[in-house]
C-alpha cells in the first residue's frame, strides 16, 4: 500500500479553487442570463405571451445553453462516467431553479401587482439571483462531481481491497 507524503491543499488554496470555479460559473451564468432575458423580452413583447410562460420558455433555452458551457468548459475535467445521471440531475436541479425563479416572478406579478415590463424584469432578476445560488451549490455538489483524488490514502486502500477481492478465485460447490 502506498501513502502520499504530499500535504493536503490548504484552506486558502481550496478557497481559491472555489473562487475560480465561481468566476467560471458566473461567466457561463452571465451568458445564460443574456439568453434568458433576450428570449423573455421577445416572448413578452414580440409574441405577446404571458410573463410566466415567457419566463419558462426563456429559462428552458438558457438551461440548454448553460449545460453546454458547464459540461464542455467549466466542468470538463469532472467525472463524466455517467452522462445519463449527470443530465438527469442537471435537468432536475435546473427545473427546481426555474420553479424558484418563476415563483418569485409569479408572486410579484399576481400577489404584489407589479406587472409593468420593468417591474417584471426586476422580479425576474430577484428570482434569478436566488435560483443561481441554489444551482451553483447543487451543480458542484451533485451534478458535476469532482473525480476522487487518487493520492488520498483511504481511497487507495479501498481500491486495493476491491482489486484484491476481484483477484480471489470464485468458490464453487
Amino acid at each position: 500500500m502506498t501513502t502520499s507524503t504530499e500535504p493536503r491543499p490548504s484552506l486558502n488554496q481550496r478557497m481559491r479553487g472555489v473562487s475560480l470555479e465561481a468566476v467560471g460559473f458566473a461567466l457561463i451564468g452571465l451568458s445564460g442570463v443574456v439568453v434568458n432575458f433576450a428570449v423573455f423580452w421577445i416572448c413578452v413583447n414580440g409574441l405577446g405571451l404571458a410573463s410566466l410562460r415567457s419566463n419558462i420558455a426563456a429559462t428552458v433555452v438558457a438551461i440548454a445553453t448553460n449545460y453546454l458551457g458547464y459540461r464542455y468548459w467549466l466542468y470538463k475535467d469532472r467525472d463524466a462516467a455517467s452522462r445519463k445521471r449527470e443530465i438527469t440531475l442537471f435537468l432536475l436541479f435546473s427545473g427546481i431553479g426555474m420553479l424558484i425563479e418563476t415563483g418569485v416572478l409569479g408572486f410579484s406579478v399576481y400577489v404584489l401587482g407589479l406587472d409593468s415590463h420593468y417591474e417584471q424584469l426586476g422580479a425576474k432578476v430577484a428570482g434569478l439571483a436566488v435560483a443561481t445560488v441554489f444551482r451553483f451549490v447543487s451543480y458542484r455538489t451533485w451534478v458535476f462531481k469532482a473525480l476522487p483524488d487518487l493520492e488520498e490514502p483511504e481511497i487507495v486502500a479501498e481500491a486495493e481491497l476491491l482489486l484484491a477481492a476481484e483477484d480471489r478465485p470464485a468458490y464453487t460447490n
